[in-house]
């Protein structure tokens, strides 16, 4: 039992130290020398970056935002797929979705609280889109095609992020995946949504910057 703790807490610190490596903090230091905190939304993640670095840095850092979350769960997979590990032989399908949901919600969390950066970040969408590529692709791909049609048509990417992380948990249980993957969608999707809480309030005052406008506060 010692064992199999132990190894849960590393997978534990492993999903969460993947969610936490601020991608677009370095982005920002390495292109321009500045502290993206303290540019924009004074967030981490890639719609910032796209207003503050432009499109390239923008593409480069969501797609490792999002290859993190993935990581995070495919970790646990080959993890347990080695001799070495402590799970109980016949709990393994029992138990397997469970620890994945742990470690995803760990890399989400990592992402929006990360350690290197005094436990700020990014809202978590993209590594949110990333654990549940790794969870159900099809659930993925999903929530990624509501996002793109919210985005086509308001132009606002918070609302398109909101709107994905609504449909995650329905479209989970669409496709029969296991109580712990519509959890995590649950979960991972509320934490999202609590994420954008400026932006909520902007859209309601009208003030939200569509997709290609400059906003100092976007």
């Amino acid at each position: 039992m010692a064992v199999w703790v132990a190894q849960l807490g590393l997978v534990i610190l492993v999903a969460y130290l993947l969610g936490a490596i601020p991608t677009g903090y370095w982005a920002g230091l390495l292109l321009q020398g500045i502290d993206i905190r303290e540019h924009g939304s004074k967030s981490t993640g890639a719609t910032n970056v796209l207003r503050t670095l432009g499109k390239i840095p923008a593409v480069i850092v969501l797609t490792i935002d999002v290859l993190k979350g993935v990581a995070a769960v495919a970790f646990v997979r080959w993890f347990y797929s080695l001799p070495s590990a402590a799970l109980p032989i016949g709990l393994v399908t029992d138990w397997l979705p469970w620890i994945m949901t742990l470690a995803a919600l760990m890399a989400v969390l990592g992402h929006s609280r990360s350690v290197w950066i005094q436990f700020t970040g990014g809202k978590s969408a993209a590594t949110g889109l990333g654990v549940l590529l790794a969870c159900c692709w099809q659930v993925g791909l999903g929530i990624l095609l509501v996002f793109g049609l919210v985005l086509a048509t308001s132009r606002l990417v918070s609302l398109g992020s909101m709107a994905a992380a609504i449909a995650a948990a329905p479209l989970m249980w669409g496709f029969g995946q296991p109580l712990a993957f519509q959890l995590v969608a649950l979960l991972g999707g509320l934490f999202v949504i609590w994420r954008h809480q400026a932006n909520i309030q902007r859209l309601l005052a009208g003030t939200e910057p569509r997709l290609g406008q400059q906003s100092s506060d976007a």
